[in-house]
């Protein structure tokens, strides 16, 4: 799985007109499911994400993690980040879990983070989504859980 991570200092999600998730300081998540992906591969990026330390602390240094800072946590489905942009001018979508398993694991990382963190807001998947956000820092990580490796 891919979580591409971004410090904000606010972020909201409009579909359709209408907000359907927002928040204040925290983390905004760009989530993507790739072929191979279970819920071992959601349940240990969750656990990277949630303790991954991109905000200051008394001394300006990145040691503190969402949870010390009780910040807000908004959750994007986006399967663009699985794109093969290796060869030619149009990616490649290929890598990509398909739409049903990619629903059911961004739903699986949605209900476990809920369950772990404060403040859980998010997009709407297979949704025509804006997304708007105050990237703070700007601080942007990609992080990435392979799935394992199958041998053919």
């Amino acid at each position: 799985m891919i979580g591409l991570l971004q410090r904000v200092g606010a972020a909201s999600v409009t579909v359709d007109g209408a907000a359907v998730g927002a928040i204040g300081r925290g983390l905004l998540v760009l989530v993507c499911a790739e072929k191979g992906d279970t819920e071992r591969e959601a349940d240990a990026l969750l656990a990277k994400l949630l303790g991954y330390r991109v905000f200051a602390d008394d001394a300006g240094k990145m040691n503190r993690s969402l949870a010390d800072v009780d910040g807000g946590l908004l959750l994007v489905p986006q399967f663009t980040l699985a794109a093969d942009t290796r060869s030619g001018t149009r990616p490649s979508f290929s890598p990509a879990a398909a739409p049903a398993d990619g629903r059911r694991l961004f739903d699986y990382f949605v209900q476990e983070a809920r369950q772990r963190h404060g403040t859980v807001e998010t997009g709407r998947f297979g949704a025509d989504m804006q997304v708007a956000l105050t990237n703070d820092g700007p601080v942007t990580f990609w992080l990435r859980i392979d799935p394992p490796k199958t041998s053919g």
